[in-house]
């Protein structure tokens, strides 16, 4: 059972404890899943996550961070795909609960139902973190836009039945010209152009846009907008990256604290051995300060901070860095068995590092820390 007294901290109330149990019931029950067909057990994931009622948090006019930040840690402590599968449903609808009509929140009913599977189709081959740099292109064309462009690496790409796509609209240069659109999957010239591998089992894709006409409804908030969409809704969900790292590294925490105390070394426990006490030491005050920086995140947003741009950034860069951390040394501790295809440490290994790099690497959050403080009066 993993470490759960930093419930006590004053960051959270009863009903996040009580979210707690609930969850953690539920993943013992349902996870893992087997990952042969990541397609497949996506869409299942989706589909059990929303009748667990797991995913009625992830879209909404108030959507409570620390809650997001508690199923993102539980989950992807227990199963890394599992995580994925919920964190898509929030980002992928964030800039709709945020921004959206009327008619264009309809939709959040079928995606917390795990009906419908969303998807954020932002980074671009020429513009991943540097996203005032968008190349694809919606033209005004009366009552409705033509979208033109690609996009690559694209959580969801080919199983999402909606995807939010920024283009530019030309309002002004960079940042200020572009805008955002909610697309369902079947718009004619949509086109699933290329499905990705990675080093952990996630579906992936390159879209590509041809000439796709869009009815101007589907502009989320107003015309050139865009870039404030976006970070908005990464603003919210960029601490969850940092909360699903914590899960990777309290598991990675959790399996050597076991190795150490029944693996046998020159005559002794591994446990006894003073230097894996400082490995472990070492591991565990890089959890608990990625859990303070994360939660302290998710706290300020709760409290109705309108950005928390610092904070998140802050607690996505430390909680993935150290996470990484945590879970090289469990490789170590774990010998010839944390490189074995199918152990957990091996699992652990591969997920970890996507998440230094999506939604912001590692050095780009140093530079949105840094600006952040050089901008205070």
């Amino acid at each position: 059972m993993s470490d759960k007294s930093f419930l006590a901290w004053p960051f959270f109330e009863a009903k996040h404890r009580e979210l707690s149990e609930q969850l953690e019931a539920w993943c013992r029950a349902e996870l893992p899943r087997d990952h042969n067909d990541v397609d497949a057990t996506c869409i299942q994931l989706v589909r059990d996550l929303g009748k667990a009622g797991l995913l009625e948090g992830t879209a909404g006019k108030h959507i409570d961070v620390r809650s997001l930040c508690l199923i993102r840690e539980t989950l992807a402590r227990h199963d890394g795909l599992a995580d994925f599968a919920f964190a898509m449903q929030g980002l992928g609808t964030g800039a709709i609960s945020l921004y959206g009509s009327d008619e264009q929140k309809q939709w959040l009913d079928k995606t917390r139902r795990g009906e419908a599977i969303s998807a954020f189709a932002l980074s671009e081959p020429r513009s991943g973190s540097d996203v005032a740099q968008l190349d694809t292109t919606a033209e005004r064309d009366g009552d409705s836009y033509l979208i033109n462009g690609e996009k690559t690496w694209i959580s969801n790409g080919g199983i999402a039945d909606v995807y939010t796509v920024f283009a530019r609209t030309g309002e002004g240069p960079g940042a200020k010209g572009l805008s955002a659109f909610w697309v369902p999957a079947d718009t004619p010239g949509l086109e699933v152009r290329e499905r990705l591998e990675s080093v952990a089992p996630h579906p992936l894709a390159r879209l590509g846009f041809n000439d796709m006409v869009l009815p101007a409804s589907a502009l989320i908030g107003q015309p050139g907008q865009g870039f404030r969409i976006a970070m908005s809704v990464l603003d919210v969900f960029r601490s969850t990256v940092g909360a699903a790292a914590l899960g990777f590294a309290r598991r990675a925490l959790e399996e050597s604290l076991s190795r150490s105390r029944t693996r046998e070394l020159f005559g002794a426990t591994l446990s006894d051995l003073q230097m894996v006490q400082g490995h472990l030491a070492d591991m565990a005050l890089n959890v608990d300060a990625a859990a303070l920086l994360v939660y302290r995140a998710a706290w300020t947003k709760d409290q109705g901070a309108e950005r928390v741009t610092r904070e998140a950034a802050m607690a996505k860069l430390f909680a993935t860095d150290q996470a990484q951390q945590v879970i090289d040394q469990a490789v170590q501790l774990h010998g010839g068995d944390g490189v074995r295809k199918g152990h957990i440490i091996e699992s652990l290994y591969r997920e970890i590092r996507a998440l230094r790099i999506y939604e912001g690497a590692s050095d780009v959050q140093k530079v949105v820390i840094a600006r952040s403080m050089l901008a205070e009066q």
